[in-house]
């Protein structure tokens, strides 16, 4: 145990004050006691213990709690929280310790805080996920909990080095699928920027140290340009007599390299990095909106509005909260520059979201939108069946969602999820209202119940007694709501059918005088292409698997002992032409894998030794590309790449099963990849590419598709290549092809086109 030195005892003590003066509500002298008190609780529990970087433990509390009371802007409770929050985890001390000393409301949050400890059934259960859903729990009854808990992951973010990579890995991804993602619902834009440029630092360190490079590069013409972009808008608000802060505000690094994956290109062609927002004091003589919409028409006084990219979120504001008025304008130079206009009363909620809310409303104001998302929340929450994965996929999936304004018969507004449909109404009316749901009047027209809703509809739901949920409905729903409202009609009933086909199966055993073992499952799960138990009971509970057939299938010889097969194509190079290899792999569900061989050009760490080694089709990896291991079962790790969505899921989710993957650098195999080529149709100019790839780069193409129409060509080439430099040099040279628009490589492969 390394105890404090003087210079850090005297460094804590200076945190202190620091917290104070972070923290603009503490108002009475017996807020600073119970500060002071829950400092040294804390500071005395933690002390001995230290972080991986070597520096004392208690640093981090105390940066939480000023990140709680700067950047969030959070009181005296919430900061005693947040000193306290690892304290009930990492030491001895109970939650009814902190009880007697600091009330029901600290215990409550702290508790929300503290991870879960109980030991879960293995399989499909995840602890991050179990952690997360207990986290949100608490937030119906005090948002704190969440806000306390993104200030914690904020300075997790903030000192990420120190830790291996495969936590690195597992933290960032969290981060990035459903903490930032919270931050942006909770209003609280500066850290969720953060997070996502932090968690893209760590995920794709070269990517991230490259945009940042250039943006430093291009940083004084950016200014320049910025100078004489708002140079007209000071004069005319200053004609005005407006009282008004504007600031060009650059795109961070983690939305430029967004834009350049979506968009498919590079830096150089990013030429939206900034916007400029106008923060003004508000007059009382009018109102903030009419201020708003005045500063609109002197700006497009002065640049050409584009039309199709004006927000009025004054008028309605997101169920954030936020408040603001966007429009996008032609500047100088022929470019396009976004407009920010807001109040600083709606600043202030922008960029510290929903603790704004309590300085201008009060704490026990309620009504706002963002109420009654957390009431959505908190229905989603009450269902004690619904498995932890599947709640995480449902509450990550309305985070981020565009939303659309509907109105009721009776001209009640109501928000939904961007492309969500007549059925998703109904749910968020009642659950009752969805289930029995037949129909729809849609601006008085009759339409079905899958029709896609948009903004400014009014929408009416005809109902029958005696109409039930359908299993089909899952198909065209979009909403958190909705999707669990349908499934949990369904779960009574296949944990009945599971409980018949687990009777039935075990009957027909004995019957049969055969002992039931797990290679007998396994021989069963192979027969019947199933991935579990469960699975087989429910089949045959429900007819889909006769069992009077199940002896046939347990005696039928196995090709092999995987559960699924897919002949594929690997490349092993003897010399420059690549020679054929047929194997096969296995997969899971929803993921066909391309199978590797034990001497695949790549290195895996310790823990990984003696392991089968399976590339995800989902996103096709190939040297040069950054990817991790995912430890599927005991003996398999599936490559894929770290930007790969279900890599994303499977490290937010399954955290302690990543493993740290590197490739080895020699060109032994050759992988099958995918291009999609545009461009002019003209004589020649297919041949153009296939000779350019076959004779002049010397690489073997498997498949070459093209379509022309109305001058305009597009197709696909799949062909195999030894890793992503050589892939790169072969899409450069092919767009240096006369009437080739564009070449990009495309992440999943699907079926050949015949």
């Amino acid at each position: 145990m390394k105890f404090l030195s003087k210079e850090e005892e005297v460094a804590i003590e200076k945190q202190y004050k620091d917290i104070l003066k972070s923290c603009p509500r503490y108002k009475t002298k017996e807020d600073k006691i119970l500060i002071r008190k829950a400092f040294d609780i804390a500071n005395e529990a933690h002390k001995g213990s230290r972080r991986k970087s070597g520096e004392p433990y208690f640093y981090h509390p105390i940066s939480v709690a000023k990140i709680a009371a700067e950047e969030i802007g959070l009181g005296t409770t919430s900061i005693i929280c947040a000193l306290l929050h690892d304290v009930v985890e990492d030491t001895d001390y109970t939650l009814e310790d902190i009880g007697v000393l600091f009330g029901k409301k600290v215990v409550r949050i702290i508790d929300g805080l503290t991870k879960i400890s109980n030991v879960f059934e293995q399989g499909n259960i995840s602890l991050q996920a179990e952690n997360f859903r207990k986290m949100l729990l608490t937030l119906s009854d005090d948002v704190r909990v969440i806000l306390i808990k993104l200030a914690d992951r904020l300075h997790n973010m903030r000192t990420l080095d120190s830790l291996p990579e495969y936590k690195q890995l597992k933290i960032a991804a969290e981060t990035l699928y459903l903490y930032a993602p919270l931050a942006h619902r909770l209003g609280l834009y500066a850290i969720k920027v953060e997070l996502e440029d932090l968690s893209l630092k760590h995920q794709h360190p070269a990517v991230f140290n490259e945009i940042q490079k250039k943006l430093t590069e291009t940083e004084k013409s950016r200014q320049l340009y910025i100078n004489r972009f708002i140079e007209p808008i000071v004069k005319k608000l200053d004609e005005s007599e407006i009282k008004y802060n504007i600031t060009g505000r650059p795109k961070s690094v983690y939305s430029i390299w967004n834009k350049m994956q979506v968009k498919n290109v590079p830096f150089e062609e990013i030429y939206d990095f900034f916007a400029i927002r106008i923060i003004f004091d508000p007059d009382s003589s009018q109102s903030e909106k009419t201020q708003c919409w005045n500063i609109y028409s002197q700006v497009t006084d002065i640049y050409q509005p584009k039309p199709d990219r004006l927000r009025d979120w004054v008028s309605t504001p997101r169920a954030n909260g936020y408040e603001a008025l966007h429009t996008t304008v032609m500047g100088p130079d022929g470019k396009w520059v976004e407009v920010q206009i807001r109040s600083k009363r709606m600043d202030e909620i922008a960029e510290r979201g929903y603790a704004a809310h309590w300085k201008y409303k009060g704490e026990g104001s309620d009504g706002s939108e963002l109420d009654q998302w957390i009431s959505k929340i908190r229905e989603l929450l009450e269902n004690p069946d619904s498995n932890a994965i599947e709640f995480m996929d449902e509450f990550k999936m309305n985070l981020f969602s565009s939303e659309i304004f509907v109105f009721t018969p009776k001209g009640l507004l109501k928000r939904l999820p961007k492309g969500s449909t007549a059925l998703d109404f109904a749910y968020d009316i009642h659950s009752h209202i969805g289930d029995s749901a037949i129909g729809a009047k849609v601006n008085y027209k009759l339409v079905s119940l899958s029709h896609v809703l948009a903004s400014g509809d009014q929408v009416e739901i005809l109902t029958s007694d005696k109409n039930e949920p359908k299993k089909e409905w899952l198909n065209f729903v979009t909403s958190a709501k909705a999707k669990a409202s349908i499934k949990d009609k369904f779960k009574r009933e296949r944990k009945l059918l599971i409980i018949k086909g687990k009777t039935d199966l075990e009957a027909k055993f004995t019957e049969l005088e055969i002992p039931i073992t797990s290679m007998l499952f396994k021989k069963l799960m192979i027969g019947y292409q199933v991935f579990s138990k469960e699975e087989i009971y429910y089949k045959i509970g429900s007819g889909e698997i006769d069992i009077n057939n199940v002896q046939k299938v347990i005696n039928r010889r196995s090709r092999s002992k995987f559960i699924r097969y897919w002949r594929i194509q690997m490349i092993k190079t003897t010399s420059r032409l690549p020679l054929l290899k047929h194997t096969t792999n296995v997969t899971t569900a929803n993921q066909k894998l391309e199978p590797v061989n034990r001497k695949m050009p790549f290195i895996v760490d310790d823990s990984a030794e003696k392991k089968n080694y399976s590339l995800a089709k989902c996103c096709n990896p190939i040297p040069g590309d950054e990817v991790m291991g995912y430890l599927s079962e005991p003996e398999n790790v599936i490559i894929h790449k770290k930007k790969c969505p279900n890599a994303q899921k499977i490290m937010a989710s399954f955290g302690n099963k990543i493993v740290a993957v590197k490739w080895t650098i020699h060109k032994v195999f050759s992988f099958l990849v995918r291009i999609k080529i545009n461009g002019i149709d003209k004589i020649g100019i297919v041949q153009n590419v296939t000779t350019l790839i076959s004779k002049e780069l010397d690489v073997n193409m498997r498949t070459v598709y093209f379509n022309a129409n109305d001058g305009i060509f597009d197709g696909f080439i799949d062909l195999y290549i030894h890793d992503t430099y050589d892939l790169d040099a072969l899409i450069g040279d092919l767009k240096k092809i006369k009437g080739i628009n564009s070449v990009k490589r495309v992440e999943k492969i699907e079926e050949e086109i015949r």
